[in-house]
């Protein structure tokens, strides 16, 4: 199975109280965080992680959590991201487009007004906006295949090529 995760923002402290996560302190974010990725991703699968992984935490600290998540780990750098251990990831790049089911999902950082495929069905999957679930029934509402994986929108788990197709598939709600 294909994951795709962004702005965990492991380490830091006022993205808590910036994103209304819902913990009391940066120790139960990070538990948390690592507990529903471990939960969600098996050791097979591949977890495309759209920037921002940690904050403010030493390399040290961030490459021990990155050995102890399931998955192979593919990197697209966020404007947050440290100098990681890089044989940590199967891959670290900036921009990435890969073909799943048919479908191209185009990944970055960053949410573009438009991308390649943008008019054969590409799919569009970023992070950096902190955006919650409403963003991504927004942008299915007006037909604009662009979607916000970041943990904030997704209930602070990753989520799967097949859950993003289905969001995609399913009649506008309102």
């Amino acid at each position: 199975m294909i994951y795709f995760t962004s702005d965990l923002h492991i380490g830091h402290d006022n993205i808590i109280k910036m994103c209304e996560r819902p913990f009391d302190n940066i120790q139960d974010m990070n538990k948390t965080l690592i507990h529903y990725w471990n939960q969600t991703v098996q050791i097979k699968d591949t977890v495309y992680i759209l920037g921002d992984f940690f904050f403010k935490m030493p390399v040290e600290e961030a490459n021990a959590i990155i050995k102890k998540l399931k998955g192979k780990k593919i990197l697209i750098r966020g404007n947050h991201d440290l100098a990681y251990d890089e044989n940590l990831f199967e891959e670290v790049c900036d921009f990435k487009i890969i073909k799943y089911n048919r479908k191209k999902f185009i990944l970055m950082h960053y949410p573009l007004l438009e991308w390649p495929h943008y008019f054969q069905g590409g799919i569009h999957l970023h992070g950096h906006q902190h955006n919650t679930q409403e963003y991504n029934l927004e942008m299915r509402k007006q037909g604009i295949l662009r979607y916000d994986v970041g943990v904030d929108a997704n209930a602070l788990k990753p989520i799967s090529t097949d859950e993003v197709i289905r969001f995609f598939e399913k009649t506008n709600e309102t």
